[in-house]
């Protein structure tokens, strides 16, 4: 399903084109191909001119070679439907759970 291109070195990497928007979110679950992301935005309410906050969460492909832990910080970008729910791929690790205050 994945294309691979071979290196210099002879090791295959996977490649998957981005495109799209990017997020920035917190790890709420990993799972061995894939993790979970759970962003926070705020949402205007016309009527009570009060804004409430909203959470999402979107499903990322987990590249091989990261090493991501619950309540990390994660960028993510768009991609093209990995699966059925999986529609984005991790594209690199901002903070551990640790530095985020």
């Amino acid at each position: 399903m994945e294309k691979t291109k071979r290196t210099k070195k002879g090791k295959e990497k996977n490649i998957v084109s981005t495109r799209g928007r990017f997020f920035q979110g917190t790890v709420t679950k990993r799972f061995p191909t894939r993790v979970v992301i759970e962003l926070e935005r705020t949402v205007y309410v016309p009527k009570y001119e009060r804004y409430y906050k909203k959470k999402t969460k979107l499903h990322a492909k987990l590249p091989k070679d990261f090493n991501i832990e619950l309540g990390d910080l994660v960028k993510i970008q768009e991609t093209r439907p990995q699966s059925k729910i999986i529609h984005f791929l991790v594209i690199e690790k901002i903070k551990s759970k640790g530095e985020i205050k």
